[in-house]
């Protein structure tokens, strides 16, 4: 798995551990059963910075890489972020827990073949989708991004079993709120629920933060127009 460079990871960690762990709980807690194939996030700290949900997310084992091989993590956050049921997904079952997310921000180990004479490369892959109330399924959303860690290290980077990760929440038609929801649904447990600080709390300026920029700075990921290299169009698939 690619390791982060040594000089950024021990910035990233140090400021990590004082600026965000130190003063943000823990958003959400999860203790594997030991049943599970996949990698799965047994903790996670989300919330507003700046105009994106920032995330960091720990998973009980490598979330991609040779280790999974074709069972890497294919996991699943959904984000309320106006806390109502009034809008965003409509599952088949009235009281999903799921129902009424306005964001699925779905994560995957994947394996890219890119000749037949070499191996595999591996990525951590990450698509946000925004869920109208016509969405029956996190697939049925419009896709808002689709990226992954070698070409996207401004919005997503990775230290072993743990994934920082900006999600953009600019859209116009997302809603805003003072209250977000964040569901959780581990394979074979019961959906675990959280609530954070919405874009319209006025508090997205403090609390976590994920990515530095600058000389001592912590805030959002840098724009596109600062210099993020053209995309390729990538596939993959993690089994």
């Amino acid at each position: 798995m690619k390791r982060l460079p040594t000089l950024l990871l021990c910035s990233l960690l140090a400021s990590a551990t004082a600026s965000a762990a130190g003063r943000t709980p823990s958003t959400l807690r999860y203790k594997p059963s030991g049943d599970d194939e996949r990698p799965v996030i047994v903790d996670a700290t989300i919330g507003p910075q700046g105009s994106d949900f920032a995330m960091r997310l720990k998973f009980n084992k490598d979330p991609f890489g040779e280790e999974c091989k074709q069972r890497c993590a294919n996991v699943t956050l959904f984000l309320d972020t106006d806390s109502s049921t009034q809008s965003g997904l409509r599952l088949s079952t009235d009281k999903a827990p799921e129902n009424g997310a306005d964001l699925a921000v779905v994560i995957q180990g994947v394996r890219e073949y890119k000749r037949q004479d070499a191996p595999p490369e591996v990525a951590l892959r990450v698509k946000v989708r925004q869920l109208g109330s016509d969405a029956t399924s996190a697939d049925a959303g419009e896709l808002l991004a689709d990226l992954n860690n070698r070409q996207d290290p401004e919005r997503i980077q990775t230290d072993g079993t743990t994934v920082y990760l900006l999600v953009d929440a600019t859209s116009a038609l997302l809603p805003s709120a003072r209250k977000v929801r964040v569901i959780y649904h581990p394979p074979g447990s019961k959906a675990l629920t959280a609530t954070i600080n919405g874009m319209a709390s006025g508090s997205s300026g403090r609390g976590v933060q994920i990515f530095k920029r600058g000389s001592g700075n912590w805030g959002r990921a840098p724009d596109a127009a600062e210099g993020k290299k053209p995309r390729a169009n990538t596939t993959g698939d993690n089994g």
